[in-house]
């Protein structure tokens, strides 16, 4: 099939990298001119297993291109995807500004009969506000819902091997369409109206965020009346109907997702008169979560003014090198911010720009001098450290492992305390 990607951001690049990888001739529209000559090298701008292959095999196969022009990428296309950012406005709810200027300028260049389906996150009632759009526009196009449900550090397989294809269209031409875009992919197709499309993914992100919310308030708790909270939650996963997935403790969500969909969700409840207190509860757990790993770091020194912190991971998550909403930067800025010196050390994380946090190429260089060090990031490499290095080039003798990375036990027949989250 003729496919159109829209955005050569993260959901744009490994969706149409991947459909290339179907068979698919994808081309991949993106204004910044800058990435598209990057890209058209092989040359991925961000850190993502596997990614760069594919791109790679697509560029040298002939099956994806990439172009400055949105025009041109959505010429004679079948199905033009709309992969482009929906970033929170100030009362939280998706700003589809983005979207709309983008839909606008290529009304007149959509084939008659494609099918335009939203990647992007949006909220409930966006592909009946764009079909009526396009349709004043003139284009003979159909609008309808394509949610993705990509993990950012596995992405690629997330794609190929996915729990679910969700399809939102009263069109039944256009939901086949899609199907058989998918063909090659074994996985269930939820085929349903576009606002339950819709809906499925803020739904899908608020439960997960919840439950992470869940195990950080069950891990204050059993911090509260002595309990190990790692066995609790393992006692809670072998039922059957809990599982263990997204029940890990530690600094609260953070990513370009949870936060801003949490957000969203709540603003779609007001604009449907529902007060969603349950969710409003979690972004407020969430929050408060960050405040407490930092009251922990801080009570680890003397006195956070003066004090040097090592700080191991900055990106938001492990396996990638996005710190958008990371809770790992935002507990380094507000140590910074409360007057501490803080070295950090990430290992996909090179540099990062408008914070006083300094960045090194090596986990023992972020510990050199430190009064405390803080495992901010569950990257599996920091338990391969010999934490008889760390001690040696310490100045203090404490670790705050917010994400209960490291062996307690380990850690204090050094003689080193340690901390952790519900431990």
């Amino acid at each position: 099939m003729r496919i159109a990607v829209i955005g050569a951001g993260y959901v744009g690049l490994v969706t149409g990298a991947a459909l290339a990888t179907l068979g698919h001739r994808v081309r991949i529209g993106e204004v910044d001119p800058e990435k598209v000559a990057t890209l058209a090298e092989g040359t991925v701008p961000f850190f993502e297993a596997d990614l760069d292959r594919l791109v790679s095999e697509g560029i040298a196969d002939g099956l994806l291109t990439f172009h400055i022009d949105n025009d041109e990428a959505v010429d004679q296309a079948e199905v033009v995807l709309i992969a482009l950012p929906t970033p929170p406005a100030a009362d939280g709810s998706a700003d589809l500004a983005v979207i709309e200027t983008a839909l606008g300028n290529l009304a007149s260049s959509l084939s008659p009969g494609a099918v335009v389906a939203l990647k992007s996150t949006v909220p409930v009632g966006s592909v009946a506000r764009f079909q009526d759009a396009l349709d004043d526009l003139g284009a003979k196009a159909t609008v309808v819902s394509n949610p993705e449900f990509l993990r950012e550090g596995s992405a690629v397989g997330d794609f190929f091997g996915p729990d679910r294809i969700v399809i939102g269209s009263t069109d039944q031409d256009a939901a086949e369409k899609l199907v058989e875009m998918y063909r090659s992919i074994q996985a269930p197709v939820l085929i349903t109206d576009p606002e339950s499309s819709e809906m499925i993914k803020y739904a899908s992100n608020a439960y997960l965020a919840t439950r992470i919310t869940f195990a950080n308030a069950l891990a204050n708790l059993a911090e509260g009346v002595g309990a190990d909270i790692g066995d609790v939650l393992k006692g809670m996963g072998y039922d059957r109907r809990i599982g263990f997935h997204f029940l890990n403790p530690g600094p609260g969500y953070g990513g370009s997702c949870f936060p801003k969909d949490t957000k969203a969700l709540v603003a779609i409840a007001d604009a449907a008169g529902y007060d969603f207190s349950l969710l409003r509860g979690v972004i407020e757990v969430n929050d408060l979560q960050l405040e407490r790993c930092v009251d922990k770091i801080a009570g680890a020194v003397d006195s956070l003014p003066g004090a040097r912190v090592g700080l191991w991971g900055l990106a938001f998550k492990a396996g990638t090198d996005d710190v958008r909403e990371s809770p790992a930067v935002k507990i380094g800025t507000e140590l910074s911010a409360r007057g501490a010196t803080v070295t950090a050390y990430d290992p996909a994380v090179g540099s990062l720009e408008d914070t006083d946090i300094r960045v090194v190429d090596d986990p023992v260089e972020a510990a050199k001098g430190a009064d405390v060090l803080v495992v901010a990031t569950e990257w599996p490499q920091f338990v391969g450290v010999d934490l008889r290095v760390v001690r040696n080039v310490m100045a203090g003798n404490s670790i705050v492992d917010v994400r209960n990375l490291l062996d307690p036990l380990a850690v204090r027949q050094l003689g080193m305390q340690y901390m952790g989250i519900g431990r």
